[in-house]
């Protein structure tokens, strides 16, 4: 009896590591990236005591304690040794982001992971395994989209390191950048990464408006610059969001009518490139395409794409993650807590349980 149990698990482990392989091989893969980068940073003491390092990155890194002191001390950010290393990327890249939709309909792929849930993204820490990933979701006829990524969070299980990539930030970028992060380290909630993403794009926006003001004041070019930033950028978010509406009204039409459904390819691209062209109106009200029902995608638009390809259903689904309920947690931010950032983080915590 006790052999045939022995075998029966014996049996169980190995089948569970032929269905768990590729999840066990990634895990592998993130680890050996995570470890790769924890060996080759540096104390920030010790750069800041380099006399070959440059004063101007001395400073930005300086900057960079100041956002995280005001996170904690003002916002409520749960205090942590992230960005007290640095780590010097020489201009590479460092991580790979895939994300992926249905084809005829906003809806994210998702990847689901042991005990931190699952996520509407996967990354990479190596392009060639990011690129074969991405091929095999494009041959399940999923549409895909990837990207670098400036930084990311180990939600405090890890000293997350300061990049050189970070320097080139400006002073407001750099601020709801680092805010942005250290949000995550304070609450994550596991399963609902749309309300992770939003809450921490608000966070790291709200609080890099009053980091601004508090470092530099109310009149500062910082400020004024990254306030019209803000403002571009939330336009640009909100078109996106209504392009999503827009698409998805489409996509109920298929299926409906076989005629329409020979034609939605066609159909798909032509309202895509119709909303992105729209953007550029965001600001100055004035357009510049004159012909919207052209067939295939204007150069004007194809131009900002590698390759000339045009975007599809994956990149607006990183506008539904990062951005779709700002406004919910603004009006809750400021009817229920008149602004107070570090109220607000503290209802926040007690509402949703924390990974």
């Amino acid at each position: 009896m006790l052999k045939k149990i022995l075998l029966a698990v014996l049996v169980l482990c190995v089948l569970t590591g032929i269905y768990y392989r590729d999840l066990l091989s990634y895990g592998w893969m993130q680890a050996s990236g995570q470890v790769k980068i924890l060996m080759n940073v540096e104390d920030v003491s010790d750069v800041m005591n380099d006399p070959t390092f440059p004063d101007s990155l001395k400073a930005r890194i300086r900057l960079i304690e100041e956002i995280k002191q005001f996170g904690v001390d003002s916002l409520g950010l749960t205090p942590s040794k992230n960005y007290t290393t640095f780590y010097n990327q020489h201009g590479k890249p460092l991580i790979w982001l895939i994300t992926a939709s249905e084809k005829y309909k906003i809806e994210p792929y998702k990847w689901k992971f042991p005990i931190i849930g699952s996520f509407p993204y996967k990354g990479f820490f190596d392009s060639t395994r990011a690129v074969t990933e991405e091929r095999q979701l494009m041959q399940q006829g999923l549409d895909t989209d990837i990207g670098e990524v400036s930084a990311w969070s180990t939600l405090g299980y890890l000293k997350d390191p300061i990049l050189s990539s970070m320097l080139k930030r400006r002073a407001g970028s750099l601020a709801n950048l680092i805010l942005h992060e250290l949000t995550h380290g304070t609450l994550f909630v596991k399963n609902n990464l749309e309300l992770n993403e939003n809450l921490a794009s608000f966070i790291g926006d709200q609080g890099a408006i009053r980091f601004l003001k508090f470092k530099y004041g109310l009149d500062s070019q910082e400020l004024r610059t990254y306030e019209y930033s803000k403002k571009y950028n939330d336009a640009y978010s909100g078109h996106m969001l209504r392009g999503i509406a827009r698409l998805d009204s489409l996509y109920k039409t298929f299926g409906e009518n076989p005629v329409v459904n020979v034609h939605r390819d066609s159909l798909k691209n032509n309202l895509i490139m119709t909303i992105l062209d729209d953007a550029d109106t965001l600001l100055s009200g004035k357009r510049t395409l004159t012909n919207k029902n052209q067939q295939v995608p204007s150069r004007r638009v194809v131009s900002r794409w590698p390759d000339g390809k045009l975007p599809n259903n994956a990149y607006f689904i990183s506008y539904q993650t990062y951005k779709s309920k700002q406004d919910i947690f603004k009006i809750e931010f400021e009817q229920k807590f008149g602004g107070n950032i570090k109220k607000y983080l503290a209802w926040l915590k007690e509402k949703y349980p924390s990974l």
